[in-house]
């Protein structure tokens, strides 16, 4: 199998190269920037990531994962099972509560053009994550979001966890400071850093 990801290690990207770390896959890493003509040559909209498979693009990092987490039956619960709806919607929750504040906030920083920009929005985007996350964790019980095993939406928070340090969002709080800890020493999480 050939894999080719498209997008910087410092983008939703590395949650793809993280998980083929962990796969053990081979793969081949173009570190594209989102608009630039390299990227807009296999995502018109100009979005990372992007991985190509079979001759086909694959353009949204929640997509991807599931579908590698599927095509090598690790790292998710099987299709159709209840289990599997569970993470799903763990999936859903992270992307919708943690990861949108920290998209808008990016957005208001500097992907909008200036004159859009309404730098006040942060203040509210940092409340929001904050809130999120800590009634996850009043759910969460064990080292994963979905109990003892890695499984998609970790490898989502995992990439919220380091934007929202780099984007100066709240310090985490004890419980997902650990969880952060835990997945950061994972040598794959590490490799996939470069």
């Amino acid at each position: 199998m050939a894999y080719t990801v498209h997008g910087a290690v410092r983008s939703r990207a590395f949650r793809v190269l993280w998980m083929l770390e962990e796969l053990g896959e081979a793969y081949r890493h173009v570190p594209s920037a989102p608009q630039s003509e390299e990227i807009r040559a296999v995502s018109p909209a100009g979005k990372v990531p992007v991985l190509e498979v079979d001759g086909t693009c694959i353009r949204d990092s929640a997509a991807i994962l599931t579908f590698l987490a599927d095509r090598h039956g690790q790292f998710t619960a099987p299709a159709g099972t209840v289990e599997r709806a569970l993470q799903d919607a763990m999936t859903f929750r992270v992307l919708d509560e943690i990861e949108t504040p920290l998209w808008f906030a990016t957005r208001h920083t500097f992907v909008l053009m200036p004159e859009d920009r309404v730098p006040e929005v942060k203040a509210t985007c940092r409340s929001d994550f904050a809130r999120a996350v800590e009634a996850l964790f009043a759910e969460v019980t064990g080292p994963f979001l979905m109990g003892e095993a890695l499984t998609v939406p970790d490898f989502i928070l995992g990439h919220c966890g380091g934007w929202a340090h780099t984007a100066n969002f709240p310090e985490p709080i004890p419980a997902f400071a650990e969880y952060l800890d835990r997945l950061r020493n994972r040598p794959a999480f590490q490799k996939a850093l470069g």
